[in-house]
């Protein structure tokens, strides 16, 4: 017993946090060279014979699967990382979402097997959706459980890192191509490398998750026989609310990421008339943003509460949701001001929802908890996004896009106000 109490502490924090970042930077930048080839890429080789919204809306919804991937990945590795640990867990999600991701850049396309095509890649982003679906909360809890106190923001940052990391890894990956080759080369082969060359980078991240020991937390409840049997079942019995506030609660989160990703990219490469190489070097530059604004929101969360700083975040996305036609359809100098403030206020809310969505379930669920209420967000928030921002901007223009994003905001602060409110360990 003394034996497995003294094994959180070969835990140097550096490892710790490293390990959180690497994971999730690897698992986001497998999800975000999808979500860019979803716009660039699969609507010509895997939808082709209709016209380019159609076969774009096409392309969305199969990157729409993903997300209701998720919550089926939360139940399944939450399971087991509430019950077996989360560093086994953590190792087995990164090897289903690396795994999926690979087989992506080896897929037939529509000309070589017809139908087939898209079943396929419907069912790889089936796999990334369930990989990722259990690689957040795990990455979020290996920081935040090794946290010391009035630290858990701070740390529950690192893996929240991992999404600009990965998304500038993987905007490169295709800025670079695009330098390299031409469209033909591009369409017939080359967009397949982002892909495959994601194993080089699961390889690092399962040789830094497999040298990292159990967190203390979690080894105080194998310790204290404190596990759950069946941690789903105990979580919508006993911790409905803390379910559905932190679901609604990052709503707004998801909704203006996918909104400033994937639906501008779409965007602005066809209605603004922007090529890929002039574009995604702008959106780019907004992600530098997204990344600076995460540790700034993480220090004041530590500082003024993680509750206060996301009310402040998501107020700041509903007026920007206000402002959204103006800027993207303003000229080159108004997309600038839409990235730089999107991805901002992007930042704020990204740095410390990990944290706050963990907050409100006892160790013994929290895995699947805070997995289950990031990913049912993401079905709120992200499923549908970039397919309905598309839709609304071709019918009724960007204004009504704006009014999506404020909306979402507007849930976002009631699901807050609502968070605030539950009992956490340790509060009197």
């Amino acid at each position: 017993m003394a034996d497995s109490q003294n094994k959180p502490v070969s835990n140097s924090k550096a490892r710790v946090l490293f390990a959180s970042l690497i994971g999730t930077t690897i698992e986001f930048y497998d999800f975000y060279i999808y979500a860019t080839a979803a716009v660039l890429v699969f609507p010509a080789l895997f939808f082709p014979g209709t016209d380019s919204m159609t076969a774009m809306l096409a392309s969305f919804a199969t990157f729409s699967i993903a997300f209701f991937a998720r919550p089926v990945g939360a139940v399944v590795f939450g399971h087991f990382g509430d019950r077996v640990g989360r560093k086994a867990t953590l190792v087995a999600a990164l090897m289903t979402m690396g795994l999926s991701t690979i087989a992506i850049g080896l897929l037939p396309t529509y000309a070589q097997v017809g139908v087939l095509a898209p079943a396929l890649l419907a069912i790889c982003r089936f796999g990334q959706g369930l990989g990722l679906g259990g690689e957040w909360g795990g990455a979020v809890l290996l920081a935040t459980e090794n946290a010391p106190p009035g630290k858990k923001a701070w740390f529950g940052m690192f893996p929240q890192l991992g999404a600009p990391i990965g998304f500038i890894l993987s905007t490169l990956s295709f800025i670079v191509l695009g330098q390299l080759m031409n469209e033909q080369a591009f369409l017939a082969w080359g967009w397949r490398i982002p892909f495959i060359a994601s194993s080089l980078l699961v390889i690092v991240g399962l040789w830094m998750r497999l040298k990292i020991t159990e967190t203390p937390e979690f080894q105080k409840t194998i310790d204290k026989e404190e596990r759950e049997r069946a941690p789903v079942v105990t979580l919508f019995a006993s911790h409905k609310w803390a379910l559905l506030t932190g679901t609604l609660g990052g709503m707004a989160t998801f909704v203006i990421f996918y909104l400033m990703t994937v639906f501008a990219l779409g965007w602005g490469t066809t209605a603004l008339g922007y090529t890929r190489e002039e574009f995604l070097p702008i959106q780019l530059f907004g992600v530098c943003f997204f990344a600076l604004f995460i540790p700034i929101a993480a220090l004041a969360a530590d500082r003024w509460g993680q509750g206060r700083t996301l009310l402040a975040a998501s107020v700041g996305i509903a007026l920007f949701g206000l402002v959204l036609p103006l800027l993207f359809g303003g000229g080159f100098w108004g997309v600038i001001a839409f990235f730089v403030i999107g991805f901002s206020l992007m930042g704020c809310t990204y740095g410390p929802i990990g944290a706050a969505l963990a907050r409100p379930f006892p160790t013994a669920v929290r895995y699947t908890g805070a997995s289950m209420t990031f990913n049912l967000a993401g079905i709120l928030g992200a499923s549908i996004a970039p397919y309905a921002a598309t839709w609304l901007a071709s019918r009724y223009g960007l204004p009504a896009v704006g009014a999506y994003l404020s909306v979402a905001a507007l849930l976002t602060i009631v699901a807050l106000i609502g968070m605030g409110r539950i009992k956490t360990e340790g509060e009197a």
